[in-house]
C-alpha cells in the first residue's frame, strides 16, 4: 500500500504507524526493557514503517527520549514524529492543562527529549476543562509557523471540543477510540471529520487483543490485569464476542492471514480512517501488523464483518 497524507497536509505516512507506549513507558507496563524498545524502534524504521506515536505520559518522557536516541541513526526526514502534552504534575498527581503557556512550554520540552528540530505531529493529549479549544490550537498555529511542528492534532475530544478547536480550519489530525465494538464513531465524528478534511486516528483498535482472536470463553486474566475492568470482558457479553471474533477466522485464511489483520484490514477500507497505530512489544508483532496494509477485503466481506459487528 502506498503512503497516505495527513489531513489538509501534504505530509505522507504508511498507513501502518508505531504506537509507543510499550516503548519506556514504565509507568503503564511493568518491567519493560528499554534496550528492547529502541530496538523495536529501529525494527520499525528499517521495516518500512514511518510513523512513530508517543506521549509525555508514555513514561513521563522517557519514551520520547528513547526515540530521540535511535532518531539520530536515521535520517531525520525519512521518520515522522507525533507526540501528545496535556498532563502537568501537580504535587503527586497530573492534570490536564491546554494552556497556551503550556503547549508551548510542552513543545520545547518534546523537541529536547527527542533530539530534533521539529515534530511532525503535535496533539493535545487530552482536553482540559477552562481553555477555550481554538486559543490552544492557535498556540499550536503559532509554532507550526515557527517550523517547530508540522501538523496539529488533538485528541480524546468530544465532537463539540473539536468542533471548537478546529473554528479556525486548523486541526490536521484527531486520535479517538474506534473498534468494531464501539463504532460511535462513525455517527458522531466521521461526518465532520470527512467534510473538514480531519484524519482520524482510531486508537484501542484491536480491544486488548479481544478482537486479534488470542482468546477463547475461557480465558481469565491475573488480578489487577486491566482488562478484567473493561466491559467488553465481562460475562456473557464477552462470550458473545469470543463469538463473533471466531466467525472472522474463515476470512482469515482466505487471505492467509491472521484475525487481526483482517481487522485492521477493515478499519483502513474506510475512507474515514487514514493510518492506525497498533502497539507493540515486540518486533515480529510490529511486521506482522503491517501485513494489514496488504490486504484487500471484497465487498462482500466488508459487509459481511460490519453486519456481524452492528
Amino acid at each position: 500500500m502506498s503512503k497516505v497524507t495527513i489531513g489538509k497536509t501534504d505530509l505522507k505516512v504508511f498507513p501502518i504507524g508505531l504506537g509507543t507506549n510499550a516503548v519506556g513507558g514504565h509507568n503503564l507496563y511493568p518491567n519493560l526493557n528499554e534496550e528492547t524498545g529502541k530496538e523495536l524502534v529501529r525494527e520499525a524504521i528499517k521495516s518500512g514503517v514511518t510513523m512513530l506515536d508517543t506521549a509525555y505520559i508514555y513514561g513521563v518522557g522517557r519514551s520520547e527520549e528513547l526515540i530521540g536516541e535511535v532518531l539520530k541513526e536515521f535520517n531525520r526526514e525519512d521518520v515522522f514524529i507525533a507526540t501528545k502534552a496535556a498532563h502537568r504534575k501537580e504535587g503527586d498527581d497530573f492534570v490536564f492543562d491546554n494552556s497556551l503557556a503550556f503547549l508551548k512550554q510542552s513543545v520545547e520540552d518534546s523537541l529536547k527529549r527527542l533530539q530534533t528540530d521539529y515534530i511532525d505531529l503535535f496533539y493535545i493529549h487530552f482536553p482540559d476543562e477552562d481553555t477555550p479549544k481554538d486559543e490552544a490550537v492557535q498556540a499550536l498555529n503559532e509554532l507550526k509557523k515557527e517550523g517547530k511542528i508540522r501538523s496539529i492534532g488533538v485528541s480524546n475530544f468530544s465532537l463539540e471540543q473539536l468542533k471548537e478547536a478546529n473554528k479556525d480550519g486548523l486541526v490536521d489530525v484527531i486520535q479517538g477510540e474506534y473498534n468494531l465494538l464501539n463504532r460511535e464513531a462513525e455517527k458522531t465524528f466521521f461526518p465532520y471529520t470527512t467534510e473538514h478534511n480531519i484524519s482520524f486516528i482510531p486508537y484501542f483498535p484491536l480491544v486488548s487483543g479481544l478482537l486479534a482472536g488470542k482468546y477463547d470463553e475461557n480465558t481469565t486474566f491475573p488480578e489487577g490485569d486491566l482488562r478484567n475492568d473493561q466491559t467488553h470482558f465481562q460475562g456473557e457479553q464477552f462470550k458473545e464476542n469470543i463469538k463473533k471474533v471466531n466467525q472472522l477466522k474463515p476470512i482469515a485464511e482466505k487471505h492467509n492471514a491472521d484475525t487481526a489483520h483482517i481487522v485492521l484490514a477493515r478499519y483502513l477500507a474506510r475512507p474515514e480512517i487514514d493510518i492506525l497505530i497498533p502497539g507493540a512489544k515486540r518486533a515480529d508483532q510490529l511486521k506482522d501488523n503491517m501485513k494489514a496494509a496488504s490486504i484487500t477485503l471484497s465487498a462482500e466481506e466488508i459487509a459481511f464483518i460490519d453486519k456481524l459487528f452492528s
